[in-house]
Order: structure tokens, then C-alpha cells, then sequence
């Protein structure tokens, strides 16, 4: 945990800097991966003897998941989604000879 700490802090140090910054955090995705199978290599380790404590291997999935999605998400952003359209009245015959007011004549 403290290397990916690190890697944050480093990839927040080129901020200014758009494609080296996403180099260092496609790279912090693959060292996700990495964590994520050592992880579940680890699930299957039975352990010796009767523990206090027992690891939580689904919420640490559950966390690698949301931090690699939250960065997969940043690097390729989604379109913007098109807003529902304002209906129009589309009725725009007057009864009546005057013109409403503020009505320009021809």
C-alpha cells in the first residue's frame, strides 16, 4: 500500500505535465492488476494454524476495483450526455387582426 501511495504522490508531481502524467497513472493501473492477483493468489493460501484475524480479501478486491475504475474513468473521460431537448409549442398562429406587442410589421 505505501508503493501505491507513492506512485499517487509521484503521478500528482507531473500534473502539469498531461502525457507523462497519463503514463504514470496507466502504469499505476497495471501495478493494480498486479496487486489484484497477488491478492487472490493469497485468498486461496490457507493459513497455518487457528488466526485471530483473518484478512479481507473481498473488500480489498472491492477497493482495487473502485481506484482502477476511478482511474480508467479519468484517463478515458465520457462524452458529455446530450440533455433531454426543451419542448417547443410549435403552435404559432394568433387569432385576432393586431399584432402582440413588441411584434415587428413586415
Amino acid at each position: 500500500m505505501t508503493a501505491l501511495l507513492a506512485l499517487f504522490s509521484a503521478s500528482s508531481a507531473v500534473a502539469a505535465d498531461a502525457p507523462a502524467q497519463r503514463e504514470h497513472l496507466a502504469g499505476v493501473i497495471r501495478q493494480l492488476e498486479l496487486a489484484d492477483r497477488l491478492a487472490a493468489q493469497a485468498a486461496h493460501v490457507t493459513p497455518d494454524g487457528p488466526t485471530r484475524y483473518h484478512f479481507d480479501f473481498q473488500r480489498l478486491d472491492t477497493d482495487l476495483k473502485a481506484v482502477r475504475v476511478g482511474i480508467a474513468d479519468y484517463l478515458t473521460p465520457q462524452r458529455a450526455q446530450p440533455r433531454d431537448p426543451l419542448r417547443l409549442n410549435g403552435d404559432y398562429a394568433r387569432e385576432g387582426s393586431e399584432p402582440p406587442t413588441g411584434a415587428r410589421n413586415p
